[in-house]
């Protein structure tokens, strides 16, 4: 079988399938109809957040065990358990009738379902492109990121004409299909392969690169480095997307259209900043992208801090910080395989990915928390901006440690 050409099938595949499962960030569009429908039984837009913080912070578990089975077994079967669970997760989230039920549903079937999906589909792609890492990353990351763009207005116009039970069931049936149809297209890349004409670079000192399972990754400094940068680069994002509408009518005295155009502004530098990033770490690697991430992050934090009622700096601070989010999320998965090797990636992903679930759950609590104590959100950009200095130094930390190694 010619893999160098059937790579390309599994990109497309697999970015499919990354496109489906991002509709998890379609949350904000499901909450609205969902509280309407559990109207008198207690709910709230506070209360309906858990359901998102769950299906967000879940993932690391699926990727983590999937990640064992990807290794062993390939990312068709995987993904295609995934695709049901995640299917049926949004078919039941469309029938329940308290919070209770969606917890089950929203928050642990379906984002049990993405960990299972996201870790075989982003992993199994930089496998097949060892030549281009980074550039695949970004893309698998950003066809995942495009879906908060794409699906939102999609969900609008069928809950609108049909109301959110068969929202939800539309939604399951298609996302369901799609992902267990692209599954069998999805190979799983053998080991060691390298495409035609490609030479893999000679470390310095002529030293081949080493494939580290998961126990050889935690034994490493550099993991705790790479881990923390990850959490600080995904604080500030996370914080930001989890509130982007709220900020902004109450920071810059927007309407609802107008902050929904922020939240679109940030999702579309989100995916492009994925692409892009992917793309230069190839070229520069990935901490000097990382680097230059941080110091954009601070720049887009600062501008959003001292801008003043919705002003180009306001829009501006945004759209770097969308960039800056996406950059990192779009840099990660090459710049995991590339210091502990591809062989064990699926795990040492997943793994990772555990700073990326407690940014989830730090950035939005502690951007609620200021708000509830001083009724302004400005200051957490301060905090954000703080994070992400830290995130810089710890970038300098690794190159440190990568001399002395």
């Amino acid at each position: 079988m010619d893999y160098t050409k059937k790579r390309w099938q599994v990109l497309i595949a697999c970015c499919l399938v990354n496109l489906c499962i991002g509709s998890l960030y379609a949350w904000s569009v499901f909450a609205g109809p969902l509280l309407e429908k559990f109207n008198g039984l207690g709910a709230n837009l506070s209360s309906l957040a858990i359901v998102f913080t769950i299906a967000n912070g879940v993932g690391p578990i699926t990727m983590i065990s999937g990640g064992f089975f990807n290794d062993r077994l390939g990312p068709k079967w995987v993904i295609f358990l995934g695709g049901i669970l995640f299917g049926l997760g949004m078919i039941f989230s469309g029938r329940v009738t308290g919070l209770g039920g969606l917890i089950l549903t929203y928050g642990l079937m379906v984002g049990l379902g993405i960990g299972l999906i996201y870790g075989a589909t982003v992993s199994n792609c930089v496998k097949f492109f060892p030549d281009k890492k980074g550039l695949i990353g970004g893309l698998t990351t950003a066809a995942y990121g495009a879906s908060s763009v794409i699906i939102p207005p999609v969900v609008v116009r069928i809950n609108a004409a049909m109301g959110i039970e068969k929202t939800f069931l539309i939604i399951g049936l298609v996302m369901l299909a799609v992902i267990c149809a692209s599954s069998f297209l999805i190979l799983k890349c053998p080991d060691g392969f390298l495409p035609e004409g490609y030479v893999p670079p000679v470390r310095s000192g002529g030293n081949k690169a080493v494939d580290y399972d998961w126990k050889g990754m935690l034994k490493s400094v550099t993991f705790y480095v790479m881990f923390l940068m990850l959490l600080c680069g995904a604080f500030s994002g996370l914080m930001v997307t989890s509130s982007a509408s709220a900020f902004s009518q109450k920071m810059a005295g927007m309407d609802v259209a107008q902050a929904a155009n922020i939240v679109s502004l940030i999702a579309l530098f989100n995916t492009f900043g994925r692409i892009a990033a992917g793309y230069i770490s190839d070229k520069i690697g990935a901490v000097n992208t990382m680097s230059l991430s941080f110091v954009l992050a601070i720049l887009g934090q600062l501008c959003v801090y001292f801008s003043q009622n919705g002003n180009v700096l306001y829009y501006l601070g945004c759209a770097l910080i969308g960039f800056c989010f996406g950059s990192l999320m779009g840099t990660y998965p090459g710049f995991t395989a590339g210091q502990f090797g591809s062989k064990h990636n699926s795990v040492n992903y997943g793994i990772m990915f555990i700073g990326f679930a407690a940014a989830g759950y730090f950035g939005p609590q502690i951007m609620n928390s200021i708000y509830a104590a001083g009724g302004q959100y400005r200051p957490a950009f301060l905090v954000a901006a703080g994070m992400s200095a830290v995130g810089l130094l710890l970038s300098f930390v690794f190159r440190k440690l990568q001399v002395k190694h």
